[in-house]
């Protein structure tokens, strides 16, 4: 792959492994008897550092250089997003090394217990951070340079008035991730950073998510299992049955993959993409509850409601795919992932699926939409390139009794989506407008993304929802799932940190 110089000497050539006692040597000792990420069974799991090290090594990944969080999918128990203004670079730049540097959290020690920090630490640079830290030139992305709100209408947002305001503009230069088992431990961690950057940074927002409770641990807060389909990176992890395989030049700037020519120093960056996405649970569950799907024979009400839920989303809030599963919740097949990701929308030994069949599941459920298996053809490798990391969280609380018997959401919550890949364009703004909010992706009269299509706040109609009668139109009154917002950032590697940012 060719690379360029044009990064106005701020990050250069990555050097050297960072060794984790160098990266470390201001922490304060601390010893981890348990993980402080979730480990749901159903979710693909993490390799182990033997094994991480041995699929590296392999593939020249250096997972000591890579910021954690980019690889490890929706792991996270509590997480702290803190998005900041930098209001004198030079004295960042010296926080920077001294104070943030310490604590940046590799992928290396993510993947081992014993390693772990008291509090996982990442940071990411917008375009504008980036260019007041004086960084000419660019990353030769072009939805990065513009920024999230240059993309408002190309994503069918409708308009910015529901966005947070201070994503409407360009003050927002970075954002640091905290993630840890306890509230506590996030907030010690902040404690010290908010005195250490004193003076440097102006904090522009701040959202505080964390794992939904007990048996909720790994839903989003319509309650379906989320995460399950993230892909193996070569290089990373070995893929389970049905798990797309990818190059880590997908996710990971520089690496095989990435056909973009890109500055020296941004190898095993990544393009980090916040978006904050209310979810509005009491009228998604009323809609259901208001149109049960009839058609399939023995369902009492409450069970074709649920049905209509998991055509909408394509898997039931287990995690088990309707396509395997097409009319009632199989917890065992959700709960195992060896099997709850193994399927292609086609007939055993099928290349392509049927164009037609929509009975086990729609065209426009929402895993279908966003990763379309044999809908393209097989191999995926070969015909889909427009895969993400998803990182995201919930936030905001368990939805109240009066909230329920209201139908009206009171109180926000959602989903802090975030989502790694070495190029915006080709990642998620390419499935949000081209396959969610495209109501004839892959057929005429398939409708939008019943969960996160948008089509500028005006309804949208969505096809083969009713298994009995693919041609039926569902209109679908409002956004159950509401655009808050947000921003891009460049997740930068460790090495380009420690030796030009700070610089």
């Amino acid at each position: 792959m060719k690379i360029t110089t044009a990064f106005a000497g701020l990050i250069l050539s990555a050097v050297g492994t960072v060794r984790a006692a160098e990266i470390r040597s201001h922490e304060v000792d601390w010893k981890r008897d348990s993980s402080l990420l979730i480990d749901p069974a159903a979710m693909p799991k993490l390799p182990t550092p033997a094994a991480a090290k041995a699929a590296s090594n392999a593939a020249g990944l250096n997972l000591d250089d890579i910021q954690g969080d980019i690889l490890i999918g929706m792991k996270k128990n509590k997480e702290f997003f803190l998005f900041f203004s930098i209001t004198d670079a030079a004295k960042f730049k010296q926080k920077l090394k001294s104070s943030i540097l310490p604590l940046v959290t590799s992928t290396t020690q993510v993947l081992n217990t014993s390693k772990q920090p008291k509090t996982m630490l990442n940071i990411a640079f917008s375009q504008t951070g980036l260019s007041a830290l004086n960084v000419a030139g660019g990353l030769n992305d072009p939805d990065f340079s513009a920024g999230q709100l240059a993309n408002a209408v190309s994503l069918c947002d409708p308009g910015s008035s529901n966005w947070v305001p201070q994503f409407v503009g360009t003050s927002i230069h970075g954002v640091i991730l905290l993630a840890s088992d306890t509230t506590s431990n996030i907030q010690s961690t902040l404690a010290s950073l908010r005195s250490a950057l004193a003076g440097t940074i102006k904090e522009a927002y701040s959202l505080d998510a964390a794992a939904r409770p007990g048996a909720n641990q790994g839903h989003e807060h319509f309650g379906f299992l989320d995460g399950i389909s993230n892909p193996a990176v070569q290089g990373f992890q070995t893929a389970l049955p049905g798990q797309a395989v990818i190059p880590p030049g997908e996710i990971l700037v520089g690496e095989n993959g990435d056909d973009v020519q890109r500055p020296t120093g941004a190898k095993d960056g990544s393009f980090l993409l916040f978006r904050q996405l209310k979810q509005l649970v009491p009228e998604f569950n009323k809609f259901l509850s208001d149109n049960p799907i009839t058609t399939v024979p023995g369902l009492t009400r409450q069970q074709g409601s649920d049905l209509l839920g998991a055509r909408m989303m394509g898997r039931w809030k287990s995690g088990a795919p309707v396509f395997l599963s097409p009319t009632h919740d199989d917890p065992q097949l959700g709960a195992d992932p060896h099997r709850n990701n193994d399927f292609t929308y086609a007939a055993p030994g099928q290349t392509v699926s049927d164009s037609t069949d929509q009975t086990k599941c729609p065209f426009a459920a929402h895993i279908r939409k966003t990763r379309p298996r044999a809908d393209l053809g097989l191999p995926e490798t070969a015909s889909n390139s427009h895969h993400i990391v998803r990182g995201g969280i919930p936030y905001g609380p368990e939805v109240s009794q009066a909230e329920s018997s209201s139908h009206t959401t009171k109180t926000e919550r959602g989903l802090a989506f975030v989502a790694y890949q070495a190029n915006i364009g080709k990642g998620f703004s390419f499935l949000q407008q081209f396959w969610s909010d495209n109501s004839a992706f892959l057929h005429q009269k398939t409708g939008f993304d019943p969960i996160v299509g948008e089509n500028g706040g005006s309804p949208r109609a969505v096809f083969g929802l009713d298994p009995k009668n693919s041609t039926k139109a569902t209109t679908l009154p409002m956004d159950f799932v509401v655009s808050r917002g947000g921003e891009y950032f460049f997740s930068p590697s460790i090495s380009a940190i420690r030796s030009t940012l700070s610089a």
